[in-house]
């Protein structure tokens, strides 16, 4: 099976422009973020991690070398998750933020699944067939319905945060922000569930576009000066182009099919 549509092209797009990102400031892209500042050789980690953002965005573009670039990225993003995520958690495990940053790397490491899965060359699916096919792309979509939970239960956590960052046009600012994070969990039981699991999934990469849209692309418009927002604007931009890639996944599967659509 081979993964050539939109979600693709963009999710490889995405890693180029984190790449270039993290090399014009000079430090990690936010999908590595946050990383020591003590770690040993922290510079060349930083040129090193936006050299494989670069490599594996290009790679996907590259039939040839799109079964490496997904090896690499999904090999790369697993250890991001493990070792920058999790310890967080196992530090502050009652601190919701904790599980929110997990969360976004582990909608990026579905996405870099799903293209693994698809892309696979006979050594990944003599050795790690678990990991491709149809097996693959099941445990991918169930690690993204995993990881929208934690996302919907921030916003739920963070009510005033998130509201602070609803556009002002918009009224009733408390309310979106209550509906998105349901809306959040409702997806990610659904996909977990197989119950309208490529329609949350879909509504949930809808979703991210729209908070980038509407919150994050003004910012930056309006000249934005902060490395900060320029971040967060990147990585709403990733977690968009990871869940559209999941969403994609689904092929033929009806919108509004409410059985198990492994």
């Amino acid at each position: 099976m081979r993964i050539v549509n939109v979600g693709h092209v963009v999710f490889a797009a995405t890693l180029i422009a984190l790449g270039i990102l993290g090399l014009t400031q000079g430090d990690f892209a936010p999908v590595w973020q946050p990383v020591p500042k003590g770690v040993p050789g922290r510079e060349t980690l930083v040129y090193l991690s936006c050299c494989i953002l670069l490599g594996c965005g290009a790679g996907l573009l590259w039939p040839r070398a799109a079964a490496i670039a997904t090896r690499v990225l999904l090999a790369c993003l697993l250890l991001c998750m493990l070792l920058l995520r999790v310890p967080v958690i196992l530090h502050a495990p009652t601190v919701e933020v904790s599980w929110e940053g997990w969360g976004e790397t582990a909608v990026m490491v579905a996405g870099a699944w799903i293209l693994y899965a698809g892309f696979a060359a006979d050594w990944d699916r003599r050795y790690l067939g678990f990991a491709t096919g149809a097996s693959g792309l099941h445990l991918a979509r169930l690690l993204f319905g995993v990881a929208l939970i934690p996302l919907g239960l921030a916003h739920l956590a963070y009510v005033k945060e998130t509201a602070a960052l609803v556009p002002v046009w918009l009224p009733a600012p408390v309310a979106w922000v209550y509906f998105t994070g349901c809306a959040y969990v409702a997806a990610g039981v659904a996909v977990l569930l197989g119950v309208y699991a490529r329609l949350a999934a879909g509504l949930s990469a809808l979703m991210m576009a729209l908070f980038t849209l509407l919150v994050w692309v003004p910012l930056v418009a309006a000249g934005a000066t902060q490395a900060f927002q320029w971040s967060e604007t990147f990585d709403s931009c990733a977690l968009t182009a990871a869940a559209w890639v999941v969403a994609d996944s689904y092929g033929r599967v009806h919108w509004l099919a409410a059985g198990n659509s492994r």
